[in-house]
């Protein structure tokens, strides 16, 4: 059986799935992060609760946001602060004394999809999530690519393509120190940024649709030009990656106005002019970064 966790920034879920994908064991807890001894003490002990409750040796697979630095091993990049600088996969590998995986949660998602949710049977899957961010993971032959800067599938940070301040607004500074990141349009936060830039600073990306399905001009406007976002950003990653299937996770994706005719919308920014490339919402939801996790813990076992 197969040990997953989704170490998020305020809660801790662990799953065992049997080799069908069949969730057989759950668990949650509070995100340990007072110190790295903490978070540490608190992994390992869901990982024994695990394994006491199954009776046998699980693979172990661990999803968290940031990535693994392949120079150093160490973690970079996580909201989690207690982990960045520690070489996490080391560390829970010795403990355990085998191979295990430890992964970007964007990767996990992809990952999921490509093994068993609505990518299965393809060759390359590109995962995004379109949450308060705006991850993306890639899988060829249901095998995660992370490439040598531990970023591949990192789209949300690449410029919008096609920005013009009269269609998209006035120019965003990213966190990241960069300029019109995809991330600042087309992820949840950045749909709201753009809602509250029309809405006296205020508004929801709940309350956004909630108009836009009510037929207000103002949110069926900025509707269609974040839908027109994120065919841009899409064509893109077609442009450069051509995968045979696009899945959506995060919250967004649950908005079922996204997908209507957005192959076609992409189309006009593709090489080509033509894009037959499906666009769909994930099987798993949720689920899918703690599937994954241990989907990439199996992989890792078996080398």
């Amino acid at each position: 059986m197969h040990l997953g966790m989704d170490i998020g920034g305020t809660k801790v879920e662990t799953v065992v799935l049997d080799d069908k994908g069949k969730l057989v064991w759950q668990q949650r807890i509070a995100t340990p992060k007072a110190s790295i001894e903490q978070f540490l003490q608190g992994i390992i002990g869901e990982v024994h609760a695990a394994q006491d409750w199954a009776g046998e040796k699980l693979s172990l697979g661990f999803g968290l946001p940031g990535a693994i630095d392949t120079a150093t091993c160490l973690v970079k990049n996580s909201n989690i602060q207690v982990v960045n600088g520690h070489p996490l996969h080391d560390i829970l590998s010795d403990y355990f004394s085998q191979s295990v995986a430890v992964a970007n949660d964007a990767n996990c998602f992809a990952l999921s999809e490509a093994i068993d949710g609505c990518g299965a049977g393809h060759e390359v899957v590109f995962g995004a999530i379109l949450g308060t961010g705006c991850g993306g993971g890639v899988v060829v032959h249901q095998r995660l690519l992370t490439g040598p800067n531990a970023c591949s599938g990192e789209w949300g940070h690449n410029p919008l393509p096609h920005y013009s301040p009269e269609h998209d607004g006035p120019s965003h500074l990213c966190y990241c120190g960069q300029h019109n990141c995809v991330e600042s349009f087309i992820s949840g936060s950045g749909l709201v940024r753009q809602f509250r830039l029309h809405n006296e600073g205020r508004g929801t990306a709940e309350e956004l649709v909630l108009k836009m399905r009510e037929g207000h001009p103002q949110a069926l406007a900025l509707w269609r030009q974040f839908r027109n976002q994120l065919a841009r950003a899409f064509a893109n990653v077609v442009n450069t990656l051509d995968p045979d299937v696009i899945v959506i996770g995060g919250g967004l994706s649950g908005v079922d106005e996204l997908y209507s005719d957005l192959s076609a919308e992409m189309a006009k920014y593709i090489f080509g002019g033509r894009c037959v490339t499906p666009v769909l919402p994930a099987t798993h939801g949720d689920s899918s970064g703690v599937r994954g996790a241990a989907w990439a813990g199996e992989q890792a076992l078996q080398g």
